[in-house]
């Protein structure tokens, strides 16, 4: 596999490696036509190509506002066309087993093509492709595909697709190669593919309820079957799954799926007995038990898979038949929808760490696959959707994730998708099957997240394969008691002898029934060899601007009596170090050293050569010089309050602040008001204000200079990690700045305008984001690695980090809230397999001092049909990863490329289906069920602040939103593309969730069109950071009253940001409902009270992403668009 695609995603825009220092010049990416570089497959289909699109009406198309919708996924409840003999209203997947041809294969399309016509080699390069700021492409032209999804990177040549060759170091997890390059295919209309074959019928088999131990699986889903088992595989005596949940189908609309959440208690089939429980059930070993993990800081590492089926020589024992047929209680999920895991449990409460029969590796897969086949019915994924004519297609409640169509046994141990989730959940059997779908292979993951359920494992020998490297986990198989096959590259390891007792049964000889088999996330304590050095204590470096701007924001009260506040909550043990910097045109150190009466205040004015005036006493340990800390804290505010100071030296004090932190590691939180003006690293604005709304194409979003990104580097390579708050009115210059964070796995957080006094609403944000970020969990020195089945590769990262080499990221801090995306690609045919495995290992130092490790895996059946490949399509986790690529097009080449690739996307997808899955062509926009939201989702992101033109964005608020688009978790982005509309003056208990008391009304979600408000409602916007409550000219006086505690529409304050707590049921369910939204997210979204007249109307205006606006088409107009470009 080509390497050229990881360095350069570490910025440096070309195939070297990039040492930790000056960034190389950036070269384009662009393979030349016609060549294949050593690739055996076939040349992958790359949206983002430029690919001209056409608007149906007047005007440039803009991008939007970056609300996700919930996704849509890709099985839903609604009863099939027919149903299969043991299950009644539960559609499932309809497709010929693995082993043998289906019975009956009906042609695809209404002419089948002789086989897939593939773009040919190109001597000489395409002709150049229309301005890309019109949505009008010569109509004789043929559109090339626009987004280089599913391969390593080609090497490096001319550039002739991007519009402005990087200025400065090339964005980071960035991969110019594989975004931009690749020979422009021929138009999507040239990838007519052979149809792929859906089995009418197949041999029946005895029934499995759709529903699995998590409780992710919806109804409607199942397993494909596979391959029956071979003849002379032990298979001890194993019931049938039990018959399937009787009661009538869902009802409602089709397309809604209620959530169903992970089981708390213990689990319950539909409408089948609970299985009996086993005795002494514990969730893991060691210090675990029901772990709320927030005391200790974790991290993950490792990826693992199944290996292919068929090669193995027996069966290990199997579980009692009572924990066979376990699945997970049909409740109503107690949180919104769109990000339900965000503060459930991963699992169940304790569990009994079970292996089904033969333990769920692939070699135990046959049986339980071939048990699901199914009569003809068309899965719930696939149902036909004309979206022309479907207008209430968004569901009432956000739409989970799609499960998987694994057997139950696999399932119900399977990664929770809030954790670990792919884009397709059903992967392709080949590369060219994968081009031919037009959609990106990726997974998204949230690997050090929040879990109330955390088995912790302590145990000198740590189990994983000799070859690979891989932790053993669910999906490997036992040959026998003392040997266990990877499901990475299949190497025959052996069963250590520690590990055949399993501590938690206190027995001996069943290791398929230890913790580390039973658990798809798991946490070791590392023995010594997973140590480079002592374990690093928690270290802790604040650096403040103290300028006269930064006075007047009135920030550093906030922040120092936060800090006064949470002091005793930092994660920590008795090692535990601080240490103050502030600045302004001179640096000042703290001397805290023990025995001192007071702080100690040094200056040192030389910013040129900077040094460290005393370097033992200016990081002290926190026990011991507590009172010297809360002196200081107590009287920094003031001892600036009268500066005159403007300028700001940010460069020289994160020098200085670097060589405070370099003998140990640690994390530095940089608090910043203005553009750095002096020094090292000072900028200039390069904002032109006069050109937001009319530029063709945005400048300035890749940084000013490579200053910040060595620093980055620099602190990367010493443990160090940058975490910026920037709080300032002016412009800052983010898309520089940012890079001090983003290289070295820190987080940016943005407050606008921000001013003790003029917006309050941004104080209580800064105030509510800063107690978190002091107290929440923290892992040090981490390093990440992503391992996968052998057959698959990974080629492009994205997130906040330094990729140390093609599969290790380097995080110098990990924390709670951030996410990570990665594409894929197929490298080998996957023929002989049937499931294939992901695995994330992150190895970390807790801030208690402990190295750990945390494992999560990830287990997917492999398909050899395009209609198998679309139904497991996931729209929401697709729309994440294209946002990533669309941020990184949008700095190595242009806004306008990045929109076009975009809707191409949409484009290709919709059209592939169309050729090469419907076997009746009908007239229409038409979509599988599972894919019914992707062209909204698309429209959210081009209207979102991020891609938007045509409306005034500040640069640094664009900047901003690109950032949170690729570090935010898919939980948490999906609201800030596509924000959830309620109506709330008429809330009521019915159908409302009842959590520790309190009742939470469940609003019904509305489309966000101007059509769904009235002037005599109330309305609440969700937009993820922030929460909107628009007030009707008209509301009825009863809200008014009972709610804002206001006598009159005229009444309501200006810039109301907090509801009273009055004694009113109408006030109490409000605030219910609005806490409950907030309490599902790490960060804290401020509430604006919005009338007619306010300022911020626009920009909740801006959220209706259905309707028209000056620059952008509506829905309907854009869903237009498509069917234009898709008939050509």
């Amino acid at each position: 596999m080509s390497t050229a695609g990881f360095n350069s995603q570490n910025g440096t825009g070309t195939g070297q490696t990039y040492a930790n220092g000056p960034s190389q010049n950036p070269v384009a990416l662009q393979q030349l036509p016609g060549v294949n570089y050593g690739m055996t497959h076939q040349s992958p289909y790359n949206p983002m190509q430029a690919k001209v699109p056409v608007p149906p009406g007047p005007g440039l198309y803009p991008s939007g506002p970056y609300q996700p919708i919930p996704p849509v996924s890709s099985y839903h409840p609604g009863p099939p066309p027919t149903s299969y003999p043991s299950a009644p209203g539960q559609p499932l997947l309809s497709r010929p087993p693995i082993g043998g041809l289906p019975s009956h294969t009906p042609p695809q399309s209404a002419s089948p093509s002789p086989g897939p016509r593939l773009p040919p080699a190109q001597a000489t390069p395409p002709p150049p492709a229309v301005s890309s700021s019109s949505y009008y492409p010569n109509p004789q032209q043929p559109m090339a595909p626009a987004w280089q999804y599913n391969t390593a990177p080609p090497p490096v040549g001319a550039a002739a697709s991007m519009g402005t060759p990087p200025h400065g170091p090339v964005a980071n997890h960035m991969n110019p190669a594989a975004s931009l390059s690749g020979p422009p295919p021929l138009s999507s209309a040239a990838y007519s593919t052979t149809p792929a074959v859906i089995s009418q019928t197949q041999p029946p088999g005895p029934g499995m309820p759709p529903t699995s131990l998590h409780g992710y699986s919806q109804p409607g889903t199942a397993p494909p079957p596979i391959n029956p088992l071979a003849p002379h595989s032990y298979q001890p005596s194993r019931p049938a799954y039990g018959p399937p949940p009787t009661g009538p189908p869902p009802t409602g609309p089709p397309p809604t799926m209620k959530p169903t959440p992970p089981p708390t208690g213990p689990t319950m089939a539909n409408a089948t007995p609970p299985p009996p429980k086993a005795d002494g059930a514990v969730a893991g070993n060691g210090p675990q038990a029901s772990n709320s993990y927030n005391h200790v800081d974790n991290k993950m590492v490792g990826l693992t898979q199944p290996g292919p089926p068929g090669r193995h020589l027996g069966h290990y024992p199997s579980l009692p038949p009572g924990y066979q047929n376990t699945s997970a209680p049909h409740a109503t999920s107690p949180m919104h929808p769109a990000m339900q895991a965000a503060t459930q449990p991963y699992t169940q409460a304790p569990q009994p760490y079970q292996q089904l029969p033969g333990g769920p590796g692939p070699a135990q897969l046959s049986p339980s696959l071939a048990a699901l086949s199914l009569k003809s019915s068309t899965p719930e994924a696939l149902r036909v959707v004309n979206l022309l004519q479907e207008r209430n297609l968004l569901p009432p409640s956000p739409v989970p994730a799609p499960t998987p169509c694994l057997p139950q046994d696999l399932q119900k141990v399977n990664c929770n998708p809030e954790v670990f989730r792919s884009t397709l959940t059903s992967i392709p059997q080949t590369q060219s099957l994968l081009n031919k779908a037009k959609m990106p292979l990726g997974l998204l993951l949230h690997p050090f997240k929040d879990l109330s359920q955390l088995p912790v494992v302590t145990s000198s020998t740590i189990v994983r394969c000799r070859s690979c490297r891989t932790y053993i986990n669910p999906f490997v198989s036992f040959l026998d008691q003392r040997r266990w096959k990877c499901n990475l590259c299949y190497r025959v390891n052996d069963v250590p002898e520690e590990f055949m007792y399993n501590p938690v049964s206190k027995s001996y000889g069943e290791p398929h029934k230890r913790p580390e088999v039973q658990n798809a996330t798991i946490e070791f304590i590392a023995p010594s060899e997973y140590m480079l050095r002592p374990p690093q204590p928690a270290v802790y470096l604040f650096v403040l601007d103290v300028s006269h701007n930064a006075v007047e924001t009135g920030y550093l009260n906030v922040f120092c009596q936060s800090l006064l506040d949470n002091i005793n909550a930092l994660p920590g043990d008795s090692r535990t170090k601080v240490g103050f910097i502030t600045f302004d045109s001179t640096i000042h150190f703290y001397n805290l050293q023990e025995g001192l009466s007071q702080p100690q205040m040094l200056i040192v004015s030389d910013i040129e050569d900077i040094f460290l005036p005393t370097p033992d006493s200016l990081l002290v340990n926190l026990n011991e010089c507590k009172e010297l800390v809360q002196d200081l804290l107590k009287s920094l505010p003031n001892l600036f309050e009268k500066t005159m100071e403007t300028q700001s030296a940010l460069g020289s004090a994160l020098q200085a602040a670097f060589k405070l932190l370099s003998p140990t590691g640690g994390r530095m939180s940089v608090f910043q008001t203005q553009l750095p003006n002096l020094g090292a690293g000072a900028l200039q604005s390069r904002e032109d204000p006069n050109q937001r709304a009319s530029a063709k194409d945005i400048q300035h979003l890749s940084p000013a200079t490579d200053f910040y990104k060595k620093l980055a580097l620099d602190c990367s390579g010493q443990q160090v990690a940058v975490d910026l708050f920037m709080l300032s009115a002016q412009y800052c210059d983010l898309a520089s700045l940012g890079c001090i964070s983003r290289y070295s796995a820190g987080s940016v957080y943005y407050y606008p305008s921000y001013h003790h006094q003029h917006n309050p609403g941004q104080v209580e944000r800064f105030q509510k984001d800063l107690k978190r970020y002091l107290t929440r969990k923290i892992g040090f020195e981490a390093v990440m690695r992503i391992r996968c089945t052998k057959g698959l590769s990974i080629h492009t990262f994205h997130g906040n980090f330094f990729v140390r080499s093609t599969d290790l990221l380097s995080l110098p801090n990990v924390n709670p809230d951030a996410g990570f995306a990665v594409q894929m690609s197929i490298e080998e045919n996957l023929d002989d397999m049937q499931v294939v495995s992901f695995q994330a290992a992150l190895l970390y130092t807790s801030s208690k001092g402990e190295r750990r490790i945390r494992v999560h895996t990830l287990c997917l059946p492999v398909v050899n049909s395009l209609s198998d490949v679309f139904a497991g399509a996931d729209a929401q986790a697709i729309t994440g990863l294209l946002a990533c690529m669309a941020v990184d097009r949008s700095v190595t080449a242009s806004l306008s490329d990045a929109r076009d690739a975009m809707t191409n996307a949409a484009i290709d997808s919709l059209l592939s289906y169309r050729q090469s899955v419907l076997t009746i062509q009908q007239p229409g926009l038409l979509a599988p069920a599972c894919l019914r939201l992707f062209p909204l989702y698309i429209l959210a992101l081009l209207k979102q602040k991020a891609f938007r033109t045509g409306t005034s964005t500040r640069l640094d608020d664009r900047v901003f939103a690109m950032c949170q688009l690729k570090y935010q978790p898919l939980a948490y982005s999906t609201l800030m593309i596509h924000p959830a509309l309620y109506r709330v003056d008429d809330l009521t208990d019915e159908g409302a969730l009842n959590i520790s008391e309190r009742t939470i009304p469940q609003p019904r979600m509305l489309q966000l069109s101007v059509e769904k408000l009235s002037r005599d409602g109330a309305f609440l916007m969700d937009a993820g950071t922030v929460i909107y409550l628009w007030i009707g000219r008209n509301c009825h006086p009863n809200f008014l009253t009972q709610v804002l505690g206001v006598p009159s529409y005229a009444a309501v304050p200006e810039n109301l940001y907090l509801l009273p707590e009055l004694d009113t049921a109408e006030s109490q369910r409000t605030r219910a409902f609005i806490s409950w939204l907030r309490d599902q997210r790490p960060f804290y979204p401020s509430l604006h009270v919005i009338r007619d007249e306010s300022q911020l109307k626009p920009t909740f205006m801006q959220n209706m992403i259905e309707d028209r606006t000056e620059s952008a088409l509506s829905y309907y107009e854009f869903l237009l668009h498509l069917q234009q470009q898709i008939s050509k």
